[in-house]
C-alpha cells in the first residue's frame, strides 16, 4: 500500500500506484457534459493524467493552469484534469479560468480508476478523494513516468513531466 502526507501527516491509499512499464488499465469517467470518457478513446496518442483531490484548492487549481498552458505546446499529447470534483465543478473552473487545453475528467461515480491507479486516499482529513499524482501514458498504452507526489499540498514536478513526454 502506497503512502502520501497531507500537511505532514501520513496517508494511506486503497490499491497499488501505478507502475512504469505497466499497461495502463482503462477507465470511464464522466466529462463536464455528463458523457463518459474512456482511455482507450485516445490510442496512439501520449497522455498526461494530472490527479488531484479538488479543483477547489490552491495547487490544484494551480497544477491544471500549468498544464493547461503545457498541453498548448505539447504534440500528440492529451492532458487530462482528474478529480472527484462534479463535472459541474470543472466546467464552472474551466470556463472562469479559460482552461481550453486540458479535458477535465471526474471520478464522482463509482469507477475503478482510484484502485486501478492506487490514488484513493484510505484516511486522513481527504479520506475518499484522489490524492495528488501524474501519470504519464505512452502512445503504446504503457505507463512511462510517474510522480506520487510526496505531499498533497505540493504541485508536482512540472520539469520531469515535460522530459516524460519528449
Amino acid at each position: 500500500m502506497a503512502t502520501t502526507n497531507f500537511k505532514g501527516q501520513s496517508v494511506k491509499l486503497i490499491g497499488e500506484f501505478i507502475q512504469v512499464g505497466k499497461v495502463a488499465p482503462d477507465f470511464e469517467l464522466v466529462k463536464t457534459d455528463l458523457s463518459s470518457f474512456s482511455l482507450k478513446d485516445l490510442n496512439g496518442k501520449n497522455v498526461l493524467l494530472n490527479i488531484f483531490p479538488s479543483l477547489d484548492t490552491s495547487v490544484c487549481a494551480t497544477s491544471v493552469r500549468k498544464f493547461n498552458k503545457m498541453a498548448a505546446g505539447m504534440k500528440d499529447t492529451v492532458v487530462l484534469a482528474i478529480s472527484k470534483d462534479l463535472p459541474f465543478a470543472h466546467a464552472r473552473f474551466c470556463t472562469t479560468e479559460g482552461i481550453e487545453n486540458v479535458v477535465p475528467l471526474s471520478d464522482f461515480r463509482f469507477s475503478d480508476f482510484d484502485e486501478s491507479y492506487g490514488v484513493r486516499m484510505a484516511d486522513g482529513p481527504l479520506a475518499g478523494l484522489l490524492a495528488r499524482a501524474v501519470v504519464v501514458i505512452g502512445k503504446d498504452g504503457k505507463v512511462a513516468y510517474t510522480e506520487l507526489v510526496p505531499e498533497i499540498t505540493q504541485e508536482p514536478d512540472y520539469d520531469k513531466v515535460l522530459a516524460a513526454i519528449k
